[in-house]
């Protein structure tokens, strides 16, 4: 996997904006526009998944970046929670809940194999710095 030089080089960040645009045109619909409940909720989760893979980004551990990585994940499975309440008030249909609920598999995807990934990284630098000892024989 290659190294990030800013968070806007995340693909998982990228997709969660692309999610965040739909979101954005549910919520201006006539039908929707009533319901702030349901947009300030919807709102909220899907700016936080961006938002929490640009904090860790910045976070100055890995483990904190998994750890934001983490609340950015359960983020997105909040949206598709919420995708559930659009469809059965009918703010969205059946063909827009399974394209939305999908991108947001994909994210929670994404997201899972990138903290699978640093969490290895971790380990590894770990280990090493456990037994430096390891680091010469393979140098």
């Amino acid at each position: 996997m290659a190294t990030f030089q800013s968070f806007e080089e995340i693909e998982a960040w990228k997709e969660s904006r692309k999610l965040i645009q739909k979101i954005r045109e549910i919520c201006r619909r006539e039908t929707v526009k009533k319901d702030f409940a349901f947009i300030d909720q919807i709102s909220r989760s899907v700016r936080s998944i961006a938002a929490n893979i640009a904090e860790g980004f910045e976070a100055l551990t890995t483990r904190e970046f998994i750890q934001f990585l983490g609340y950015s994940k359960r983020s997105a499975g909040e949206v598709r929670s919420h995708l559930y309440d659009g469809l059965e008030e009918g703010y969205i249909s059946q063909k827009e809940f399974e394209e939305l609920a999908d991108l947001t598999k994909k994210i929670c995807s994404m997201i899972a194999k990138l903290i699978h990934y640093l969490q290895s990284i971790d380990q590894t630098q770990k280990r090493t710095l456990q037994n430096p000892q390891s680091r010469i024989k393979n140098e």
